[in-house]
């Protein structure tokens, strides 16, 4: 049983979100800014002067004398924790930049969050793990990143836990909605290079299990009100390849088929390193939850691949942006319930993709 429709407590107030440059961040500011106005507050880079709207400060979450400023003026009760580093060849090529981020900014965090008693939850990574085995992860599978960044959100993981064990740790996967700019997050990126008339080529081998963005707010409403602790998988219950999410995208969006190739992930060159499939299991989240946090992604069965060819097949219902807008993006379940509403920030960036 999903829970929208059912109205969820107000989270801990005032609010910050770090991170909105990312697409969890970016659509979780607006779900919640949309609810509770100015008593939420998005935290982007000091130096991403494009991202700008109202209620989204500059503050690196690195520099500690500005993060403390910023929790002076606001006395944050809530803290969401979207901030990281993840493009996964820059991590490769500075480590360091990658620390500074992702390790030593969640623990100014962790320390602020405490000071404060603000409540805390903490987004992490499928790419945690390896995905050398068959994938299908529950939360007590050992770690073993095969990347800087996976290495470093371990590591984040073990200090949230370690220094205030009544926060909640989240590890998602492809969070499937807009990005500010129109290219980052899986859909945007892929999609930008159809539209461009420019050829993408995904894995087949790299596996990851999708959540669309509406689904994900929804979670961490309920996450931050409840009285959850620990790590959970927060993942959907559908796996797929890169390429098959490439091919969803491509169809559904009635791009030329040809523009899309695939390859296994060793033919692509050794930096960065790829993960294999790290689908995971978030039947704890549910149980703790009461409800099932995620409908699959694409949440209609017509649109998941069944071969490696199957984007060329263009029967039935015709592909374009509009389409992949309506499905891809937004949860069509949403719709079906009569549930329309959201963000006029969101609405915008989307009618503008």
């Amino acid at each position: 049983m999903y829970a929208y429709g059912v109205r969820l407590p107000d989270p801990p107030l005032p609010l910050l979100i770090t991170g909105v440059a990312g697409v969890a961040g970016y659509n979780a500011f607006y779900y919640f800014r949309y609810r509770y106005g100015d008593r939420v507050v998005g935290m982007r880079r000091a130096d991403n002067w494009p991202l700008h709207d109202r209620g989204i400060v500059g503050c690196d979450v690195d520099d500690r004398a500005s993060l403390e400023k910023l929790f002076a003026r606001y006395r944050f009760r809530g803290v969401l924790h979207c901030e990281g580093t993840c493009k996964l060849k820059s991590c490769e090529l500075d480590p360091f930049l990658a620390w500074r981020v992702n390790v030593l900014g969640t623990m100014n965090l962790v320390e602020l969050a405490r000071e404060y008693d603000a409540r805390l939850v903490h987004l992490s990574i499928d790419l945690v793990f390896s995905g050398r085995g068959s994938g299908n992860y529950r939360e007590d599978a050992p770690t073993d990143p095969v990347t800087v960044y996976g290495k470093t959100m371990a590591q984040t993981e073990r200090i949230v836990l370690a220094e205030k064990p009544d926060s909640a740790v989240l590890r998602i996967s492809l969070p499937m909605g807009i990005s500010f700019n129109g290219h980052a997050g899986a859909i945007d990126w892929i999609q930008s290079r159809f539209r461009k008339g420019k050829p993408a080529t995904l894995y087949f081998d790299e596996v990851r299990t999708p959540t669309y963005t509406d689904c994900l707010n929804r979670v961490l409403h309920a996450v931050l009100v409840r009285p959850i602790s620990g790590l959970y998988h927060a993942g959907g219950p559908r796996p797929l390849s890169l390429f098959q999410i490439a091919q969803i995208i491509n169809r559904v969006g009635g791009y030329p088929p040809e523009l899309l190739h695939g390859c296994l992930r060793h033919q692509a060159g050794p930096i960065p390193p790829r993960a294999g499939n790290v689908s995971m299991d978030s039947s704890r989240l549910a149980e703790a939850l009461g409800f099932a946090p995620f409908s699959p992604w694409p949440w209609d069965e017509q649109w998941v691949p069944d071969g490696r060819d199957w984007h060329y097949g263009r029967g039935g219902r015709r592909g374009s942006p509009e389409l992949l807008a309506s499905v891809l993006y937004r949860n069509p379940l949403l719709d079906r319930l009569g549930l329309v509403k959201e963000p006029i920030g969101v609405r915008r960036q989307r009618q503008a993709c």
